[in-house]
């Protein structure tokens, strides 16, 4: 899909070279379906205060190196957002870390196999938000995205519910249901 470019302009995402356009829908679950998990990782989120930066860290639960980076998004719409990154090593992670103000959000995330080439991740939120576990399906683009059926496993699509982003989460905790 292409993005408008005066629309990524005012979001700040001028060059096409330097963002990402991801599709990405999600649901609320009862429980995580461990038979299709391929694997796990611990994540831990500082949403910087003032700004859209996200500083992620994502270490495996098997172990292995970590994924560090420091992200930021602009929303087109609920469904579609561009995004870019820059990856760190652990050095110049634990300066930002230590050194950002900002709000933490700890998950656990499991990637389930998919046969249909859709990432599937099944979120276990921690602290504050425990008993919150939502999937979130990423597609490579919006044509696949819009004909994608909801996983068996879940119960209902909070896509368009900007109360369940993780910004929104992480400085406002679990949204009171009517």
């Amino acid at each position: 899909m292409d993005i408008d470019p005066e629309t990524a302009k005012a979001l700040c995402f001028p060059k096409p070279a330097y963002r990402v356009v991801e599709f990405e829908r999600r649901w609320l679950c009862h429980d995580v379906p461990h038979e299709g998990v391929t694997r796990s990782e611990r994540i831990t989120d500082l949403y910087v205060t003032g700004s859209g930066l996200r500083l992620r860290e994502a270490r495996p639960l098997s172990g292995g190196p970590a994924q560090l980076r420091l992200s930021r998004k602009g929303d087109v719409d609920a469904r579609t957002r561009l995004v870019t990154s820059i990856y760190l090593p652990e050095e110049e992670f634990a300066v930002l870390a230590a050194s950002l103000p900002g709000v933490r959000l700890r998950k656990v995330r499991h990637r389930l196999q998919s046969p249909t080439g859709v990432v599937l991740s099944v979120d276990q939120f921690q602290d504050e938000l425990y008993g919150l576990i939502m999937v979130e399906a990423e597609f490579s683009t919006a044509a696949l995205m819009a004909g994608f059926a909801m996983p068996d496993f879940a119960f209902r699509e909070v896509t368009d519910d900007p109360r369940y982003s993780g910004g929104h989460l992480v400085r406002h905790g679990l949204p009171k249901e009517p």
